[in-house]
């Protein structure tokens, strides 16, 4: 008797979809980095095979543009839905253009037009309501304000009043207490290659395998949080099916794969408003797809471009409903939809591929643009066309970002992604509790002043002394200060962000981002400092010159006279490069003594990519000569002007800062006239190329 069985349509539907495909661990288990790994192909050529804008893709791009941006650009928001809390499918479908789209999905159900968020906080949803001109909707306001609590109102009910005095003094700033944290990035690709059903079944699985153990509030949340990311995934099939497309199973075609990873992240971001709604790591696994279909002979370059460009369009007109004062925190309305590429494998092949330039080749076919934030993972090892079509985009667009790829493959594997601007981690594997940034530079001022702050002159830290006397500040006397009100402010801002967390997976919890990661996750809390340039210039003022302090009539410090030279941070100068590594060393091991919530890895930043305004507006004068109100510099740059050696000077000073203390990321904004790279545009892409390599050959 014959023991064959037939297999279930599913499996048959399966196999179908993975033919051509080599088969491995994924095949069995969801691993996306080994279907990646044993299917794509490292391109090593130019950028000569590439093709231009459709016309489908130019009428798509005029549309929006003369319809929707045009209008925001002159309104600030297009339009606001106010019946209606965002949900993964909350709304019903909407097109740019029918004829046109060749990747569907919206946020809302029209171009542009925003929805509330409201398990974030009412109050925030509601001012940006009317900063928009329109009024919320009064049933909608009863629920969020007696029916329902938010994330903001849990967070306002715990936090103590040393958190209040630091937030409302600026020297904590950003903070995720009132919308969505971000930078979770789902692993949008499991949608392409298994199906929703098949995510579901897993999901199902984990949760069951709990069942049986002793109850404790791990188990209970470990299944509630299953629950809902199950939820989470039927609502994604249902969005889907509005829009015409069944994703119960594997995406079948290139198109298909590119779809269904789209309707993963339009989902999130249906769903959630984060800082950073990061997209991941994605060309590597596309071009799997776009070859298959090319050897199948289904597919031209031509199309293949125009999908790309298809997806970077609905990438670039996600919007979430902010407030103006939000947005100069920000210095704008960005959301990071930061797309990671290039770098190198594990096994030492090229991660380069064909549509690693089609993604670059969309900043040339539709113009420059923010989002989505196309991020390099650079290595001078890279190809050597790959490298000349990057700086040839850079100094075209100003439109592109680049991490160093050893650092970032060495602790965090060659399947990680950048999360917001500088923040890696294995996709899907691991998600980060953003944090935003401590003052550092405020703390330096707090120090010398007792606790005091210099603006408003409030004691906000209690038990400490001022220097005293009107004679030069003394640098052993100020480290020393600064580093007992380090202890106050970093205690402070990390208990923040304990009580932010612990409120945001009760009340705003990202279900369908954590449906497309593991059940079992590596989880960091992301701190970071602002004003790192600041400091290490004025400490090593007070070290090498003469910096008298100059006292209002109340004896608060309030600025400086500073006599002599000293060596400033950024010019590849030691004595001021080890203040700065130092400060960051220090930071960080204040950090790592407290307890983190979720045992959270705590990591830190060195970024202000945009906050950085904000946070000069509020803080005052300081020995270094920087004055009071005005901008910091971003992240681990240099202070303005004051780096008089170039570009890669101050490469290599950002490079001596420890990547061990600021695991979340350290980020350097460099500004080059094009014309002073060369004469031509060779000279120009190959001088680029050189500084790009010597920056990161010395852990730029």
């Amino acid at each position: 008797m014959s023991t064959e069985t037939t297999p279930a349509p599913e499996a048959e539907a399966t196999t179908s979809a993975w033919e051509g495909f080599t088969p491995g661990t994924w095949t069995d288990h969801i691993d996306v980095r080994d279907f990646i790994q044993r299917n794509y192909t490292p391109y090593e050529g130019d950028d000569s095979f590439l093709s231009g804008p459709t016309d489908k893709t130019l009428r798509l791009w005029e549309t929006l543009d003369k319809n929707y941006l045009a209008v925001e650009r002159e309104k600030r928001v297009y339009d606001v839905d106010t019946k209606i809390p965002a949900d993964v499918d909350a709304f019903p479908a909407g097109y740019i253009c029918d004829e046109d789209d060749v990747i569907v999905g919206l946020q809302t159900d029209v171009p542009l037009k925003r929805a509330m968020m409201p398990n974030g906080g009412w109050r925030m949803v509601e001012t940006a309501i009317k900063e928009a001109g329109k009024e919320a909707d009064p049933d909608i306001r009863t629920i969020f304000t007696k029916y329902r609590k938010t994330h903001n109102d849990a967070v306002f009910d715990i936090y103590t009043p040393r958190i209040r005095a630091a937030r409302s003094s600026h020297i904590i700033t950003g903070l995720p207490d009132a919308y969505g944290r971000g930078r979770i990035i789902g692993d949008y690709r499991r949608v392409a290659l298994y199906g929703v059903d098949k995510l579901i079944e897993e999901k199902q699985k984990d949760k069951d395998a709990v069942a049986d153990k002793p109850f404790s509030e791990h188990w209970c949340r470990y299944r509630e949080e299953h629950s809902e990311q199950i939820k989470a995934l039927k609502k994604l099939k249902a969005m889907a099916a509005g829009y015409g497309f069944d994703i119960s199973g594997p995406a079948t075609t290139a198109k298909e794969a590119v779809q269904w990873t789209y309707f993963g992240y339009l989902a999130s971001v249906k769903s959630q408003d984060g800082a950073a709604m990061s997209i991941g790591r994605l060309s590597g696994f596309f071009d799997c797809y776009f070859e298959r279909d090319f050897a199948r002979g289904i597919l031209t370059e031509e199309e293949a471009q125009e999908i790309i460009d298809a997806l970077v369009i609905k990438l670039r007109i996600v919007r979430f409903l902010r407030t103006i004062a939000y947005d100069q925190i920000f210095s704008g309305d960005p959301y990071w939809a930061t797309w990671s590429d290039a770098g190198f494998g594990e096994d030492g092949r090229t991660l380069v591929t064909k549509t690693s330039f089609r993604l670059l080749q969309t900043l040339m076919n539709l113009g420059p643009a923010p989002e989505p934030n196309i991020t390099i993972f650079w290595s001078p090892r890279l190809p050597e066309g790959y490298k000349k079509f990057c700086a040839r985009v850079s100094i075209e667009t100003s439109s592109v970002q680049y991490e160093a790829d050893e650092q970032i493959r060495e602790r965090w594997g060659d399947d990680a992604a950048i999360a917001c601007c500088v923040s890696p981690m294995r996709v899907g594997k691991q998600m980060q509790f953003f944090g935003a940034r401590v003052n550092a530079a405020k703390a330096l001022l707090y120090a010398i002043n007792g606790g005091r702050d210099e603006v408003s002159g409030k004691q906000i830290v209690p038990g400490h002394e001022p220097v005293e006397g009107d004679g030069p500040l003394d640098f052993d006397d100020v480290w020393n200060r600064y580093e007992q009100m380090l202890d106050w402010v970093v205690a402070t801002y990390v208990e923040a962000l304990n009580i932010i967390h612990y409120c945001h997976d009760r009340y705003a919890y990202e279900a369908m981002e954590m449906a497309l990661h593991d059940s079992e996750i590596v989880r960091t809390m992301g701190c970071g400092i602002a004003g790192l340039s600041i400091v290490a210039d004025s400490l090593s003022a007070i070290k090498y010159a003469k910096v008298t302090p100059v006292r209002d009539e109340t004896g608060l410090v309030v600025d400086y006279v500073t006599e002599g030279e000293f060596p400033v941070y950024g010019n590849d100068d030691d004595r001021a490069d080890d203040i700065a590594a130092t400060i960051v060393h220090t930071i960080m091991s204040k950090i790592k003594a407290i307890p983190m919530y979720r045992d959270a890895i705590p990591t830190q930043s060195v970024l202000t990519i945009t906050s950085n305004v904000v946070y000069g507006k509020a803080t005052g004068a300081f020995p270094s000569g920087h004055e009071a109100g005005t901008p910091f510099a971003p992240g681990a740059n240099p202070e303005n002007g004051m780096d008089t050696h170039g570009m890669l000077a101050s490469m290599l000073s950002v490079g001596k800062l420890d990547y061990n203390d600021a695991l979340d990321g350290i980020s350097l904004t460099n500004t080059i006239v094009p014309s002073s790279l060369g004469r031509t545009e060779d000279e120009q892409i190959t001088n680029l190329v050189g500084i790009m390599d010597a920056g990161f050959i010395k852990k730029g």
